[in-house]
């Protein structure tokens, strides 16, 4: 699959790059994409919600009332969650939420992530740029001369770029992101792709093993 290279401004540099059909043409698994997009939003979560049981709440534990004789059901204790103030029954405790999933199916969900960007034709690739200064403004012309004002983008480097990183993190449209950094909820999350040229080798490096 070929697909022009555009430098920073838009324009068509003349040039093409082939995209492997290993990693951008291959048969689409959605329930890898499921499963990896599972396990990423799960990592997400802390897992310190705690809720006081009847053994953490202060109070009196004397027996409440006699055992028996009063016509109502027995009681004993005032911390009981049937009681107000009492603490709450079965409710929710400190836990971890990850999983554990092997890294082939992490691999097939990206590379399914890719295919189905390449089917959409949701990929731009660029060639490198960098900006002298930090300047969302520098960052906003680019997505301008991309069309990308109004679209989630996600861009993607080959090693970590301090100036358009930078200027790019306080627009909540757009991503900067190394290849490393690539995830499969990432991918889908962004109505645009846009591949430095320099991150190509390295994200079909990662996803051909």
């Amino acid at each position: 699959m070929k697909i022009a290279v555009l430098d920073y401004k838009g324009k068509d540099t003349g040039r093409k790059v082939d995209l492997s059909k290993d990693v951008y043409g291959i048969e689409p698994n959605n329930h890898s994409i499921y499963l990896d997009v599972k396990q990423y939003l799960a990592n997400q979560r802390q897992g310190t919600h705690k809720a006081k049981e009847r053994a953490d709440i202060i109070g009196s534990t004397r027996k409440i009332k006699k055992q028996k004789g009063t016509g109502t059901a027995r009681a004993g204790s005032i911390k009981s969650g049937v009681f107000r103030g009492g603490g709450r029954i079965f409710g929710p405790r400190p836990r971890n939420y990850s999983f554990k999933l092997n890294k082939n199916l992490k691999r097939l969900a990206r590379k399914t992530a890719l295919t189905l960007k390449a089917n959409d034709k949701a990929i731009t690739v660029l060639e490198d740029f960098d900006f002298e200064t930090i300047k969302t403004k520098n960052f906003t012309s680019v997505l301008k001369a991309l069309n990308l004002e109004s679209k989630k983008s996600l861009f993607v480097f080959g090693a970590s770029n301090n100036n358009v990183y930078l200027s790019s993190r306080n627009l909540k449209g757009s991503e900067v992101i190394t290849y490393s950094e690539l995830s499969t909820y990432k991918l889908l999350n962004a109505d645009q792709l846009v591949l430095v040229e320099s991150a190509l080798e390295g994200i079909e490096l990662n996803l051909s093993k």
